[in-house]
C-alpha cells in the first residue's frame, strides 16, 4: 500500500515557531498575542497556522498602539522612543519582505535573477536553433540548381526556427520551480509549537 503524502504548507502561512522567529520573540509570547486576540490562527490543510502578512501587520499595529499608550501615560526618554521606533521599522520591513515573498510564491512577482535565468534559457534555445541551421540546410541547398530554390529552402527552415521560438511561452511552473529550488522548500516544515 502506498504511503500517504504529507500535505504541503500553504503559501503565506506559518507555524508558531516560524512566526516567533520572524518577530524575534518567544513562542510563548506569540501564544500570549494569540490569546489576547492581537493575532489569530487560521485553519489550513496542515492544521492551524498564522497568515504571515496579516499577523505581522497586526503586531505592528499593536506596537504602534503600545507606543501611543506609553506616550500618553508618560513621556518616553529619547532612547525608549528610538528603541520602539526601531522595533516598528524592523517589524514593518519584515512584513514587507513577507508580503513580497508571498507575492513571489503566488506567481504575482518574479525576482530579476529568475527572469534573467529564464531569458537566458530562451537565448540559448535560439542560439542552438540558429547554429543548427547550416547543418540542416547544407544537403538540401546543395541539391538545388537555382538561387531561388535555395532561397525557398532557407526561408522554410528560418520560418521553422521562428515557429519553434514562438512556442516559448511564459510558464508559471518553471518560475515556481526556481523559487522552490532557491528557498529549498521541499514540504518539510517545523512542527507547530
Amino acid at each position: 500500500m502506498a504511503a500517504k503524502e504529507k500535505p504541503q504548507e500553504p503559501a503565506g502561512y506559518c507555524t508558531t515557531a516560524v512566526l516567533a522567529n520572524l518577530f524575534n520573540v518567544s513562542a510563548q509570547w506569540i501564544g500570549e498575542l494569540t490569546k489576547s486576540g492581537i493575532i489569530r490562527k487560521h485553519e489550513t490543510v496542515v492544521g492551524q497556522r498564522y497568515n504571515v502578512v496579516e499577523a505581522t501587520r497586526a503586531y505592528v499595529t499593536y506596537l504602534r498602539e503600545k507606543i501611543t499608550a506609553k506616550e500618553s501615560e508618560k513621556d518616553l526618554s529619547p532612547q525608549e522612543e528610538e528603541k520602539l521606533a526601531a522595533e516598528i521599522r524592523i517589524k514593518k520591513a519584515k512584513a514587507d519582505y513577507a508580503e513580497m515573498e508571498l507575492a513571489e510564491l503566488q506567481g504575482k512577482m518574479h525576482r530579476s535573477d529568475d527572469v534573467a535565468k529564464m531569458t537566458e534559457q530562451l537565448v540559448f534555445s535560439a542560439r542552438s536553433l540558429i547554429i543548427a541551421l547550416p547543418g540542416r540546410l547544407a544537403v538540401d541547398v546543395a541539391a538545388v540548381e537555382t538561387a531561388a530554390e535555395a532561397s525557398v529552402i532557407i526561408r522554410r527552415e528560418c520560418n521553422a526556427v521562428l515557429d519553434e521560438l514562438s512556442n516559448f511561452k511564459y510558464d508559471p511552473a518553471a518560475y515556481q520551480k526556481l523559487v522552490m529550488e532557491r528557498q529549498r522548500w521541499d514540504g518539510d516544515t517545523d512542527e507547530d509549537v
